[in-house]
């Protein structure tokens, strides 16, 4: 295929990784974040040096004159004044270079030499770009094709994720409200329920958007000899904890103003129920044991309802935030088989709970599932026991800043925290969906080493990308504003290089729609008042005005 020359390099740029050349571009093919190259020798071998296109200045125009009668095109009047070239504009584009992709490391290595002076710079094609961009390819095991590149036409550059390089090392979906960021989760679920990954996933979703993703079981595009992928969904009245499941940090955190004797007491009833009951207590042995441990402990012909000021507080909240709640229960419980299964994607889904039982219940289900493939590794579980998870799985947060808020205590914060910085090795990965980075806390943001970044409008929010995110350039950071809606900049461990991408249309139906108010109000009056309810108002409307119209003329 022949080489597209579109300029000449012109000498480096202002740091060592950057150079500039001069194009013409008048079909402006060379856009921010276009990729170009050009040949240099290598080890005794011709390579083609990939960059990136990171600045675009002109340096040739038309004179002020051409241009002071909007209805005479400047064309016009060039050519009418004898203006030789004057319809040929020249640009200065600076690239940040990149290197040349190696088959060996599978990652782009930096020659460190600058193009010479005149060498020709060509515009990267497109078979060029589908081998060394992504760390995956459409349609093979272990990727996932989440969109095209966005300065090529649609389909033209595929791009593909590596599903083990965020499944190893986290990933961070960013974006503002309405940008995209729950489509692009689709998509990116979608691709894990695909015959080629059959993934294990679970979804903890606070806004009952997801369920739209049960249309994978029946879609022909998902199923593959005798596989189909199955999607489950717990709803609020379905959600099952189990009270003896709960730590003693996330007993405190349920309880609201503990005293710091309270809190003594807690303590000790906590350990004396595990002492007593072992991991099956119940809420009544819980607060027979606060009775038990309270200073000057009831006889045996006491009285129950002589409890002194402290435990007798201490029980009402426990039967406050446990006794009456939905969610915790004495005997039933979300077992791991029923939530995670390869091929299957769990939908948990938490509207209509109060926000810290929602991160009581984050927090005991990855803290579950965290300990169940550390004993399962380790030999210490064998098929067959409750905690038996022989299989990586992959936990999907939306609104993260929920579960792990920026300069607030949250139970389920240091959960996140211990899986994002071990969890690899084990096998348990986690995906943190937010609209507001700058809630999220700094920790749990840098350990995500994969980030896709939609539109970020708000300055807070964009610092917090730039610091915690280092894969990401300040080049691509400077174009988070002006992102369009289903646009997106992917960064880290499972691409080979930061890329701008269009992503790819759903399979199911998009369950986060936003509402169109004018037409639920207009839906309410074709419903609710029937055509003969509205015509028999008016003259009671017009009777109105006419007495409101006499009282002002009198």
């Amino acid at each position: 295929m022949a080489r597209t020359c579109v300029g000449t390099v012109k000498g480096p740029g202002e740091s060592p990784h950057e150079f500039t050349f001069i194009a013409p571009d008048p079909e402006r093919r060379i856009r921010h974040g276009e990729f170009v190259y050009y040949l240099a020798p290598v080890d005794g071998q011709e390579r083609a040096i990939l960059g990136r296109v990171t600045g675009r200045v002109p340096v040739k125009l038309f004179p002020d004159t051409f241009l002071a009668d909007p209805s005479v095109p400047p064309d016009t009047v060039a050519s009418l004044l004898g203006y030789e070239g004057g319809s040929r504009e020249l640009f200065e584009i600076t690239v940040s270079v990149l290197g040349y992709h190696d088959e060996t490391l599978q990652d782009f290595v930096n020659p460190r030499v600058p193009p010479q002076i005149g060498a020709p710079v060509y515009i990267a094609e497109d078979h060029r770009l589908v081998q060394v961009l992504g760390r995956g390819h459409k349609g093979e095991r272990g990727s996932a094709y989440i969109g095209d590149l966005l300065s090529r036409p649609p389909g033209a550059v595929p791009v593909a994720l590596s599903v083990s390089g965020f499944t190893s090392t986290h990933l961070a979906i960013i974006a503002s409200t309405g940008s995209g960021k729950s489509y692009l989760a689709g998509v990116l679920l979608e691709e894990l329920l695909m015959p080629y990954n059959r993934a294990a996933v679970l979804i903890v979703d606070p806004h009952g958007e997801y369920d739209t993703l049960q249309q994978v079981q029946n879609h022909p595009a998902f199923q593959e000899g005798n596989y189909r992928p199955r999607v489950r969904i717990f709803r609020p009245d379905d959600l099952r904890v189990r009270i003896s499941s709960l730590t003693l940090a996330d007993l405190r955190y349920l309880l609201p103003n503990l005293t710091e004797k309270m809190h003594y007491q807690l303590g000790r009833a906590y350990r004396y129920a595990q002492r007593e009951w072992g991991e099956r207590y119940t809420l009544k042995q819980l607060e027979h044991a606060v009775r038990q441990v309270a200073d000057g402990a009831r006889g045996e012909g006491e009285l129950e309802d002589e409890d002194d000021p402290t435990t007798g507080a201490l029980i009402w909240r426990l039967g406050a935030a446990l006794g009456n709640s939905r969610i915790f229960h004495d005997f039933e419980h979300m077992e791991l088989d029923e939530l995670f299964r390869p091929g299957m994607c769990t939908i948990v889904q938490l509207n209509e709970v109060d926000r810290r039982e929602q991160q009581v219940i984050v927090a005991t289900l990855l803290r579950r599932v965290y300990q169940a493939r550390i004993d399962t590794a380790k030999g210490k579980v064998v098929r067959g026991d409750r905690n038996y998870v022989p299989f990586p799985v992959f936990c999907l947060l939306e609104e993260a800043h929920n579960y792990a808020p920026a300069n607030a205590d949250a139970v389920s914060s240091e959960v996140l925290k211990q899986i994002l910085a071990e969890g690899r090795k084990f096998g348990v990965s986690v995906g943190l969906i937010s609209q507001r980075p700058g809630k999220l806390d700094s920790d749990v943001l840098s350990q995500c080493m994969t980030q896709c970044i939609m539109r970020i409008v708000n300055p807070i929010d964009q610092s917090r990308i730039a610091e915690s995110v280092e894969s990401v350039g300040r080049d691509l950071l400077r174009e988070l504003p002006a992102l369009s809606k289903g646009q997106v900049i992917v960064a880290g461990a499972s691409v080979n290089t930061p890329v701008m991408l269009k992503v790819r249309t759903r399979y199911t139906e998009h369950g986060g729609q936003d509402l169109d108010a004018p037409r639920e109000w207009l839906r309410w009056f074709e419903e609710e008042q029937g055509p003969q309810q509205q015509d028999s108002a008016l003259p009671a409307d017009r009777e109105l005005q006419r007495d409101e119209d006499d009282i002002l003329w009198a």
